[in-house]
């Protein structure tokens, strides 16, 4: 009969150490899953906090923007306006004198004034050209931010999966080890 108490006290206090065990594991598994919790709740802050930037981004490019076609327009300007005063103080001082011996000698395709046409077609095509440069230094900005919004999302997919990987792993060996356990204490129990 004193074994079977003593069988009985030590089956009670088996159950009531693995009571324990298992209480024990569970306020891990809640220490675990607070600071996982926090961590989350860190990342989405931090996250909010970084989406609240994008409207001064996108200002800060459309300004950029702005100023470098305003930079293009304005040094096509200031160059146009210097040759004008340029060709207008040559033409004021030799065209009359250009004209006469032009028409003395010559046809009228080598007038000053259609060699000023012809120049200032030639400046007009040059601002055009350094607007359209500035058209395709944007574009390249914007393929670039395009390429890295790409880079970003392939790397959030590879997290997702890396992540899935990891969990599948942490379930198998959880398996393994419950299996493991079950088999060993299976094999002390029935053991003679």
């Amino acid at each position: 009969m004193s074994t079977r108490k003593e069988q009985t006290r030590q089956e009670e206090e088996e159950k009531q150490l693995a009571s324990q065990e298992l209480l024990h594991q569970r306020e891990q598994q809640q220490s675990i899953n607070k600071a996982l919790d926090e961590t989350k709740n860190n990342i989405r802050r931090t996250a909010d906090e970084a989406r609240k930037d994008i409207p001064r981004y996108t200002q800060i490019v459309n300004e950029y923007q702005e100023e470098t076609i305003q930079a293009a327009r304005q040094m096509a300007d200031n160059y146009l306006e210097s040759q004008r005063e340029i060709i207008n103080s040559v033409q004021s001082a030799w065209l009359p004198q250009i004209e006469a011996a032009n028409r003395a000698v010559t046809s009228n395709w080598t007038s000053p004034r259609h060699v000023t046409e012809h120049y200032a077609r030639l400046v007009s095509a040059f601002a055009d050209n350094t607007i359209a440069v500035t058209r395709l230094v944007n574009n390249a900005v914007f393929a670039n931010l395009e390429t890295f919004k790409t880079s970003v999302q392939t790397a959030r997919d590879n997290v997702k999966e890396f992540s899935r990987i990891g969990v599948n792993s942490a379930k198998t060996l959880e398996q393994v080890s419950r299996e493991t356990t079950t088999a060993a204490v299976t094999t002390t129990t029935f053991s003679p």
